[in-house]
């Protein structure tokens, strides 16, 4: 097996030698995570937050809550997260471990001035930079270069008309930020477009909980991502906060606060979509465990996807099983991808072996990721021949085995694309993928379960 231990500048996949025969245990959901963790700060009293997502991105968000007075402990063996400054990790005094205390202050911040950095974690700068609206300030939230040229502008615009003073420090509407609260008193509505990043609608609604009248967030324009909002809605209900409504036109959430709670967060369905994927494209079955169908999560609709395209799934009330007989081919698909968007890489790399082309649109805002995840995907699809040609909202894959050859492709500083190619990296022989170790940022100990999960030629 690679010894990726210490995450090498390059890593080569290994064809698989046959059909898939496994069980994957995926890393808790960062999202579930991240929302469990800010819930839990703002709540007055002690929280358990168990299975929490290891990588760099949970090291940010406990390091950041930490910094904001806000008690974490933990309390399991810790999965120690190496310094990697060629990837943007975050190296502090937390690690990324399966289980924390939170103890929540009840919406009360340590006082500025104060500067924290989210490395490379979108999530946690928008949904930090949200609640550091409820403290006196002044607050700088920061992050590493690529997450500098991320877009803020719809989050720092909600914040202004919530009374917050927010400055830009360099480039307008991106990060670094200073934000100096709190929240002026009467505000009970604003306007939001519906069609961003779900995370500043996220952001927003988990400290709408906090401020005396609630709040009323109007969508001007048609809200994408639904299942991330409604994820949200769902986590803010087991903290307690009770009057969380997700409409066609709004989002409304009544006062209150939280209150504690001990949170198991599910497997993660976008890191589950690789073994889902290498199964797909390789033929055999593989059973995610934990990931049930009561499962909360939008991304567990790949599944479906997956068996419209050729595959048999069975669900029970503890895990998934995917199988796919390798007589029976793969089949492009027409999809609209807004509200998984998350898992447009992966859908890609299984289109690439189907034998139709497979056209996936309502995803145009992905180009605002960690890489450009359209543009960059289809010049790197280009490299181990795979004929794919970017859209306004999407990509259209043209398929063929017989095109695909060996390459080496760059990751774009993207986890995700790292790990899609990988996958797709078992029915090629000799494709190599620079910089692995962004696969920190969500999921450190990926190659090695990546290799556990097939027989190498």
């Amino acid at each position: 097996m690679t010894d990726l231990g210490g995450f090498t500048d390059l890593y080569q996949v290994k064809p698989a030698a046959g059909p898939i025969h496994a069980t994957a245990q995926v890393p808790g959901s960062k999202s579930l995570a991240n929302r469990a963790v800010i819930c839990a700060a703002l709540a007055n009293g002690e929280s358990i937050i168990t299975n929490l997502a290891p990588g760099d991105d949970a090291v940010a968000m406990l390091e950041i809550l930490a910094a904001l007075g806000i008690g974490i402990t933990e309390l399991s063996a810790p999965q120690i997260v190496e310094d990697r400054r060629n990837t943007g990790s975050a190296r502090g005094s937390f690690t990324a471990t399966t289980s924390v205390t939170v103890l929540g202050r009840g919406g009360e911040l340590a006082p500025g001035p104060l500067r924290v950095s989210a490395g490379l974690a979108g999530t946690t700068s928008r949904f930090v930079t949200a609640l550091c609206a409820l403290g006196s300030g002044p607050y700088v939230v920061d992050g590493l270069a690529a997450l500098r040229g991320r877009p803020m502008g719809p989050l720092h615009d909600a914040l202004r008309d919530l009374g917050v003073q927010v400055r830009s420090l360099d480039v307008v509407n991106h990060l670094p930020v200073e934000i100096s609260g709190p929240v002026r008193s009467g505000v009970r509505e604003i306007a939001v477009r519906g069609d961003i990043s779900s995370q500043y609608l996220s952001a927003l609604m988990m400290i709408a909980p906090m401020l005396t009248e609630g709040l009323v967030i109007r969508l001007t324009t048609a809200l994408v991502s639904r299942p991330y909002v409604e994820l949200t809605a769902a986590v803010m209900r087991a903290f307690g906060a009770e009057r969380v409504e997700v409409g066609t036109n709004s989002v409304e959430v009544g006062s209150g606060g939280y209150t504690p709670a001990d949170y198991l967060v599910e497997p993660d369905a976008s890191s589950a979509s690789y073994p889902l994927a290498l199964t797909a494209i390789c033929g055999g079955e593989v059973r995610i465990p934990g990931l049930g169908a009561s499962a909360l999560q939008g991304d567990v609709r790949f599944v479906e996807l997956l068996t419209a395209m050729g595959c048999e799934a069975e669900w029970s009330p503890g895990s998934v099983l995917l199988r796919r007989d390798l007589h029976r081919p793969l089949t492009g698909v027409t999809v609209d991808m807004a509200d998984i968007s998350d898992l447009v890489p992966t859908m890609a790399v299984v289109a690439a072996v189907a034998d139709s082309p497979t056209t996936i649109t309502g995803v145009g805002f992905i180009r605002n990721k960690e890489s450009d995840r359209l543009g960059d995907l289809v010049a790197e699809l280009a490299v181990v021949g795979v004929s794919a040609v970017e859209t306004p909202d999407g990509i259209v894959i043209q398929p063929s085995r017989d095109s695909l050859c060996s390459g080496r492709v760059a990751t774009h500083h993207d986890h995700r694309l790292a790990m899609a190619f990988a996958v797709l990296g078992t029915v090629i022989d000799g494709m190599e993928i620079e910089t692995p170790g962004v696969v920190s940022k969500s999921w450190p100990d990926f190659f090695r379960q990546f290799e556990s999960w097939y027989q190498a030629q």
